[in-house]
């Protein structure tokens, strides 16, 4: 068995496309596939139930196929911190029911299971638990996902420092160009920005499992299928 828990340097910094990515390549190798989004906030309320599109793009590349409940256990509607919207539902996030829900999942053994995080590293659960423990409770190497934006190599190192502390191992980052405003088509801006891997490279003690550039928003299956061919699987290495 091979998972990973995915975690990013910051909101938004392109988890869930990297992970839907990595979880793409594996099935095109052939192998079986398990993406899930243990606490998801930000969903929209169907006649099936709160449905988050991150959870929904995971539940797309897993195969064989899971129900959505088996992906995402834990649904809120605000686009907020987990803690938050969880006190505004009226219940109390707890590592140990997380750790409940993922550990059989875990054992079923695909080829490769991704656990996606929410946000960064030290997104809060509760006034005492991060989400990060569900990671560390259930001993998962992590893959980081850098959003390549000004103060992100600060922001990954600090990350992959808190995740060595935590006892866990990196076992890879990705790059991930998240911010359309900024370009790299001009000389002096792709030389900045070749300078900014490479000093990523030089300061994360785990490989590149590649960049993913920004993408074409578009069908979640299609997206998925693109990042992929910018991504190496962590087995790689």
């Amino acid at each position: 068995m091979s998972a990973y828990f995915i975690t990013g340097t910051d909101t938004d910094a392109g988890k869930t496309l990297v992970t839907s990515g990595l979880l793409a390549l594996a099935r095109r190798r052939g192998l079986t596939t398990l993406g899930l989004k243990p606490v998801a906030s930000g969903c929209e309320a169907t006649l099936e139930g709160l449905r988050n599109a991150d959870a929904l793009a995971l539940q797309a590349q897993c195969h064989p196929a899971v129900d959505y409940v088996t992906v995402n256990p834990v649904a809120f509607a605000p686009a907020i911190a987990p803690h938050l919207a969880a006190r505004r539902a009226g219940i109390r996030l707890a590592l140990d029911d997380l750790v409940d829900q993922a550990r059989p999942l875990l054992a079923e053994q695909r080829d490769l299971t991704l656990v996606e995080g929410a946000g960064g590293w030290r997104v809060p659960l509760n006034e005492h638990e991060d989400l990060s423990g569900l990671a560390v409770q259930l001993g998962l190497p992590v893959l980081l996902v850098v959003g390549l934006r000004l103060g992100c190599i600060s922001h990954a190192r600090l990350t992959g420092e808190a995740i060595r502390a935590d006892g866990l191992r990196l076992a890879g980052w990705v790059g991930s160009l998240v911010e359309p405003e900024l370009s790299f088509d001009a000389a002096a801006d792709d030389t900045l920005y070749r300078d900014n891997l490479a000093t990523l490279a030089a300061t994360l003690p785990a490989p590149c499992l590649g960049v993913v550039p920004r993408l074409a928003t578009g069908d979640p299956r299609a997206m998925a299928a693109a990042a992929a061919d910018y991504l190496e699987l962590p087995d790689a290495h």
